[in-house]
């Protein structure tokens, strides 16, 4: 899968696109919405302020008994409807649209006439470089009745009002993007915590192996939603280690019940009277011994768990090469032993290291000519290296190597191509390494590296010093 098309199937890259358009839309929507509330609620108080001060003024008009009207205005309303304040106006008006009394001296009435209207109204008129807003209120006296107009010139209007709702907008537009930032950094954070025991599940899940089926996913803190996955590969990975593990217990009850014929096959073969004919059975019943007893090698290793154990390196290593000594005199081949003297903890069990390092050497000496030399290097930094003066390794089998079964030559007897998937898994096991390479005068290099035991640091204090063994050394 592409990088793109991996990040646009990202659960938090979609979740945090859906929390931008969410919270964008929200940034959008809600000054708006509180714009047009703040206009509304202006406009409901404009009109009750309105309605007011016609109440106010209707209060102080009477009608004389010469059937005149009358206006007499407290001091306080004639200093609002100055013309020096310039904000309010007012007139009175009969119903033929005659104006009676105004605050500016007009004889034409702030907005037009309606015939027949009989409630209050709220008007609004455009004048040159300004609006006016305000109502009609009708005051009946008897049978007559006339018109109180106020209305309020918007462009003196108050000037905290006017910036509020001339400026509301902009200001709470910079505000939200602060906010929409801020929230973005929150949801992130919220997000990648949430979603963080998922990738630790995923870490867990790159350590399974088919050589560590043991290994499974912890549903704590694994949100609800993918809790169901987890269990379901967790109920999967449970099927795979069972049919790995029947794999394993078969291939080691065969090599057992192998083990019995073989045996009688050697009685009856040791019994023939025709040597001619009992060598050549001999030497393929050799083969077969050995390929059943690296099966249940393979078999034993497979089931092997790493502990805290600790083995001598050094030892260990001579220890297998005394075992070895016959076969490899028998073969006409010899052992050298060299690397340092003291000895060089590692992690892991002697008697498993010593397999790894008896196969490689029992390897060695089948690949190597008559007359040569096995050479085996034991370092204090935990490595140990089998070299031999054999045709060598091509760059292309070298990863074909450590696989199970496989054998540059089909036709040559004497093995099942087990024993260098065996030296890795040992080396696997304690967290070590192997390598192949070519010497430069010929022939097979193989190194194994452990890993240093507790006690590595107390041995080097010991010998601070190490002097190499005598014997063969590696060439360049």
């Amino acid at each position: 899968m592409s990088p793109v098309a991996a990040r646009s199937r990202s659960i938090v890259r979609r979740i945090l696109w859906m929390h931008v358009v969410a919270v964008g839309t929200v940034a959008i929507l809600v000054p708006l919405s509180l714009y047009l509330l703040l206009v509304a609620e202006t406009s409901s108080l404009h009109r009750d302020s309105m309605r007011e001060q016609a109440d106010a003024i209707a209060e102080h008009l009477t009608a004389g008994p010469d059937g005149r009207w009358r206006l007499d205005l407290p001091e306080a309303l004639q200093d609002l409807y100055s013309e020096a304040y310039g904000r309010y106006i007012y007139a009175i008006v009969d119903r033929d649209g005659v104006v009676l009394f105004s605050s500016h001296n007009a004889d034409q009435p702030i907005f037009p006439v309606v015939p027949g209207t009989s409630g209050p109204a709220f008007l609004q008129v455009q004048r040159p470089f300004s609006t006016i807003s305000g109502t009609r209120v009708p005051r009946t006296v008897g049978d007559r009745t006339v018109y109180v107009e106020v209305a309020e010139n918007l462009s003196h209007r108050d000037v905290l009002i006017d910036d509020i709702v001339s400026n509301f907008i902009p200001r709470v537009a910079w505000i939200t993007v602060p906010i929409l930032l801020l929230l973005l950094g929150i949801e992130t954070h919220v997000v990648r915590r949430v979603f963080r025991p998922v990738e630790e599940a995923s870490q867990r899940a790159r350590e399974i192996s088919p050589r560590r089926t043991d290994i499974r996913l912890s549903l704590a803190d694994i949100p609800s939603e993918i809790a169901p996955l987890v269990v379901a590969v967790n109920e999967a990975l449970d099927r795979l280690d069972h049919g790995f593990r029947v794999q394993r217990e078969f291939t080691a009850d065969a090599a057992h019940e192998l083990r019995t014929p073989i045996t009688i096959l050697r009685t009856r073969i040791d019994t023939l009277g025709d040597a001619r004919l009992a060598e050549p059975l001999r030497r393929d019943l050799e083969t077969m011994t050995r390929v059943v007893t690296q099966l249940l090698e393979m078999a034993e290793v497979e089931n092997m768990a790493a502990g805290d154990e600790e083995a001598d390196l050094r030892a260990v290593t001579a220890d297998v090469i005394a075992f070895l000594v016959p076969l490899a005199i028998a073969e006409g081949r010899s052992i050298a032993l060299s690397g340092v003297e003291v000895p060089v903890p590692v992690a892991g069990r002697g008697e498993v290291i010593a397999r790894a390092i008896r196969n490689l050497i029992e390897n060695a000496i089948r690949h190597t000519p008559a007359g040569t030399v096995v050479e085996v290097v034991v370092e204090a930094d935990g490595s140990v290296q089998i070299c031999d003066e054999g045709p060598g390794i091509d760059e292309a089998e070298r990863e074909l190597l450590f696989r199970r079964f496989w054998r540059r030559d089909r036709k040559r007897s004497g093995g099942a191509g087990l024993g260098l998937s065996i030296v890795q898994r040992i080396v696997e096991l304690y967290g070590g390494s192997v390598a192949v390479s070519n010497r430069c005068g010929g022939g097979a290099c193989f190194s194994l590296r452990f890993r240093p035991g507790l006690s590595a640091d107390d041995a080097s204090a010991r010998h601070p010093a190490a002097v190499p063994l005598s014997g063969a050394g590696l060439p360049s």
